[in-house]
């Protein structure tokens, strides 16, 4: 790897203060601590309980600039609890958003529970393109009847876009996976309210699909019913972004969408952080869209490169902290300890690390020069607690 600067974003990394005694009971990532312990707090953000968005989707969308030309957001205000990612979703999906409002729509299972609702993980439905497809065909009526349109490019996750829909504040399914949906579902931005007008469509869409053949054959095999519609993450396409990455290796929608936007060359991380010099130069360089060459930022001027590392998603929401565990051990052994050595023996300029959690997000800078920081020591239990 070239001495370029690495962003190193892990989502989900910081543990609530109410687990961290159970949790970080195990704590044993000394490369991890070492690099906490030497680095500079370069930007820590709180969240609340009921924050609609995740942490590091509100990092990404005011890194890159998509909450529009603002300063970053005030904790408390409406612009805080914002991540309008549904049209960098699109780009990544290879659709063009224009400068239309869109909302990222997923068929999901709502399952009932003793006395309230409760949201199980889309990906979890194992749904084959062949069922999801026959499932937007039936669907597709209702969203037309309202002059709501559909696009489709892949057919497992749709984008709806139309005035019926108003402006709508929703979360995304990690944030509701598991949990009573009832505070989660979409309201009205202006006013709080519930979306009457989404919870009519939602049940006609329910009607179509009681009966419909793909349920039955789900239900005859012991399988879920698709019976609800997930949305999220409705927004617009700010007009220009900001370019803080020249590459991104991602295997998010949303963060990949953001820098095709941006300009940045974009990929898929490597297992090991061994193998991050040829993902890096692998990366494409093609932009979002030319025909929307007026919106597009121009090319980054930074060298930077953003790695996002995921796998602690699921067994954090799950709290499965066993795997989280390993998950984190893996991540010590293939990135965090050979990143520690790069910057020892200047092959890695500079390092930063966001690591986000289920309320906030914590950045943390550090210099081969920092490394002899000796007098600075800073706990990696309190470094990696929200």
């Amino acid at each position: 790897m070239p001495a370029q600067p690495l962003h190193l974003l892990v989502p989900f990394a910081l543990i609530p203060a109410a687990d961290a005694q159970v949790v970080l009971s195990k704590l044993d990532y000394p490369a991890l601590g070492a690099l906490l312990a030497r680095a500079s707090l370069v930007e820590r953000a709180t969240g609340e309980d009921f924050q609609r968005t995740l942490p590091h989707e509100r990092w990404l969308a005011t890194r890159f600039g998509a909450l529009g030309p603002t300063d970053a957001p005030a904790q408390g205000s409406a612009r805080a609890d914002d991540a309008p990612l549904a049209p960098y979703m699109m780009l990544a999906d290879g659709a063009d958003p224009g400068t239309s409002r869109w909302a990222v729509v997923e068929p999901a299972h709502i399952q009932i529970a003793h006395d309230h609702l409760v949201l199980i993980e889309p990906d979890s439905l194992g749904l084959s393109d062949e069922e999801c497809a026959a499932l937007l065909e039936a669907a597709r009526p209702s969203f037309d009847a309202i002059g709501v349109q559909v696009q489709a490019p892949t057919v497992r996750r749709w984008y709806v876009s139309g005035d019926a829909l108003g402006e709508l504040v929703a979360a995304p399914p990690l944030r509701a996976v598991g949990r009573s949906i009832e505070i989660w579902l979409p309201h009205d931005a202006r006013t709080g309210d519930r979306s009457r007008a989404w919870m009519k469509l939602q049940n006609e869409v329910q009607m179509s699909w009681f009966e419909h053949p793909v349920n039955r054959a789900r239900e005859s095999q012991g399988h879920a019913p698709v019976n609800g519609l997930w949305l999220y993450a409705q927004g617009t396409r700010a007009g220009r972004l900001a370019s803080p990455f020249a590459t991104v290796l991602s295997r998010s929608l949303a963060t990949t969408g953001l820098a095709l936007a941006s300009g940045a060359r974009t990929g898929t991380p490597p297992d090991t952080y061994a193998g991050l010099a040829t993902s890096v130069e692998q990366a494409t360089g093609k932009s979002a869209s030319s025909s929307m060459s007026s919106t597009s930022s121009a090319s980054s001027t930074s060298s930077a490169a953003l790695v996002e590392l995921d796998s602690l998603a699921t067994p954090y929401v799950q709290q499965d902290w066993y795997t989280w565990h390993e998950t984190l051990a893996r991540y010590e052994r293939d990135w965090f300890a050979p990143a520690l050595a790069a910057l020892r023996d200047g092959s890695l300029r500079e390092l930063t690390v966001t690591l986000t959690g289920d309320t906030g997000a914590a950045s943390f800078a550090l210099t081969r020069n920092a490394l002899r920081l000796f007098w600075r020591r800073r706990p990696l239990a309190s470094a990696i607690t929200e």
